[in-house]
């Protein structure tokens, strides 16, 4: 669960007033302390995850689109070793959303 920026801040902004350490804060608004403690970093949530496929190889995968074009994701899900959610992935990402 992602937390509004509102409430972010307003978590920030009664830890300077109040003098609070991190573990005091997080245990006021009931949120993690590797929360409280990200947000002193960078306060607006993240919007992207920057994380490449690790175990799909798009190589492999454009040739096994290319060999079988009419397969089903779970058939080169077995080919590749990977899951059906994870091909279907790889796919909207290469762009061959099938």
């Amino acid at each position: 669960m992602t937390y509004p920026i509102s409430f972010r801040r307003k978590v920030l902004s009664v830890r300077e007033k109040e003098n609070l350490s991190i573990a005091q804060v997080a245990k006021r608004f009931c949120v993690g302390i590797a929360s409280v403690t990200r947000w002193i970093k960078t306060p607006a949530p993240k919007t992207t995850r920057n994380k490449p496929a690790t175990k799909i190889d798009m190589e492999k995968l454009a040739q096994d689109v290319k060999n079988y074009p009419d397969a089903y994701q779970y058939e080169r899900a077995k080919r590749l070793g990977v899951s059906k959610q994870g091909i279907n992935h790889a796919l909207k990402r290469s762009g061959r959303d099938l």
